[in-house]
């Protein structure tokens, strides 16, 4: 299993001052960011975007050495050691990624992690989703958008998001990773006798008369 140490060597990249880390809090409190009830186990779904697949080999001076299994497995097995469960997706189609979604909230996954690619810049459908969805989420970018071309400076995701981690690399899923953990601490110490998942996305209420 790689640690975060030995991703972040892995790499193949620096890690630049200028990578944003953005604040890692939730500024509007909604459905997404508040919850009345805790899983004593958490899920933690990581949704990887287009071309995501490739990395390794795809512009490692822009995205690094690492692959995504080596990201996959690190993820995973920092979750197994905090007693949550980590799910990886990564898929090309811009429809999968939304399926996965809603299935997420169906599924009870109490925090998403989404690099969402070429998406990020054009995709307002999955930002629908991930808002229907209502569960919490932290954007990843591997490179700094905001160091690249002008048309990737812009965002669908990153005023919905908890936070925005940009330009560290494949060390930035292990950061995202680590704020999603103790944030589902934090609730599970603040409600200790709620053990059940709360259900997210829109339910449904029956009339009375």
């Amino acid at each position: 299993m790689l640690h975060s140490s030995e991703l972040q060597s892995i790499s193949g990249q620096s890690t630049p001052i200028y990578g944003k880390l953005a604040d890692m809090t939730t500024t509007k409190p909604g459905p997404a960011a508040i919850k009345t009830s805790v899983n004593p186990h958490p899920k933690v779904l990581v949704l990887h975007g287009p071309n995501l697949n490739l990395l390794g080999s795809r512009e490692p001076a822009h995205y690094g050495l690492a692959t995504l299994d080596d990201i996959n497995l690190a993820l995973a097995s920092r979750g197994k050691t905090a007693g949550a469960h980590v799910e990886t997706f990564q898929h090309n189609h811009e429809g999968a990624l939304i399926e996965r979604i809603h299935q997420a909230a169906r599924d009870h996954v109490d925090f998403i992690i989404i690099n969402p690619a070429g998406y990020t810049h054009t995709s307002v459908a999955l930002r629908d989703a991930l808002a229907a969805a209502a569960i919490p989420f932290i954007e990843v970018h591997l490179s700094n958008i905001y160091a690249r071309e002008t048309f990737r400076h812009h965002s669908y995701f990153s005023d919905s998001a908890v936070g925005v981690v940009s330009g560290l690399g494949a060390h930035g899923y292990e950061l995202a990773l680590e704020y999603a953990l103790r944030h589902l601490q934090s609730i599970s110490e603040s409600y200790p006798n709620r053990l059940k998942a709360a259900p997210h996305g829109p339910q449904k209420t029956e009339k009375t008369h």
